[in-house]
């Protein structure tokens, strides 16, 4: 298997991740793409992938899957050792509707605020902004910050009693609010000490 990606961005980092708390980063071949420099909109990369965006797995049948819940499930299923996606039907509910809430309302509303109100990957690449949609998005991340403290007042985890995709993708999102300057607020302590703990994994030194 190949893992078309960027190391350092958010999403690829969701797929390092899950790889490592299942113990198989060493069955994959990374493959660096140039996204600074548009590789990522070629025809070549977007014939295995027309949303032209890392990561993108690639199997060795030539199988191509985008979206990091896609390639999460892929090898959650693929491959043994940690469960990331749930066991029973009730527990695979559950981890998908937090993932969903953590991935559109945190990690993608920082990424819009990112590439639409700031200066972004820069000129070449913010090609069609808008600021207002952007401020938007940034209030977004921080409603649903607020969300997540809520649930983690009662819980370990977001998506039940084990660490899943969905903490997976809400790190990653306060990760890239790091980036862009957006903060948790101060009043989040639970937020901020579940964030703590995941911190501490062994899969989070990608």
């Amino acid at each position: 298997m190949k893992i078309y990606d960027v190391e350092g961005f958010p999403n690829p980092a969701r797929i390092r991740i899950a790889l490592a708390e299942k113990g198989a980063s060493d069955q994959v071949a990374f493959v660096k793409v140039d996204v600074m420099g548009g590789e990522h909109r070629t025809p070549q990369f977007k014939a295995k992938n027309p949303d032209a965006t890392v990561p993108c797995l690639e199997l060795d049948d030539g199988t191509c899957i985008s979206h990091c819940t896609a390639i999460t499930e892929y090898l959650d299923q693929h491959l043994p050792g940690t469960v990331l996606c749930g066991n029973t039907a009730k527990e695979r509910a559950l981890v998908s509707m937090m993932n969903l809430r953590a991935e559109g309302g945190l990690l993608n509303a920082v990424g819009d605020y990112f590439h639409h109100a700031t200066p972004g990957l820069g000129p070449d690449l913010e090609t069609d902004q808008n600021k207002e949609w952007g401020m938007k998005r940034r209030a977004k991340s921080q409603e649903t910050m607020a969300y997540l403290d809520g649930v983690l007042a009662d819980n370990d985890w977001l998506a039940g009693e084990s660490f899943s995709m969905a903490d997976i993708t809400a790190f990653a999102g306060l990760a890239f609010a790091d980036l862009a300057k957006v903060d948790i607020p101060a009043e989040l302590t639970n937020l901020s000490s579940w964030r703590a703990r995941v911190a501490q994994r062994p899969s989070m030194a990608v």
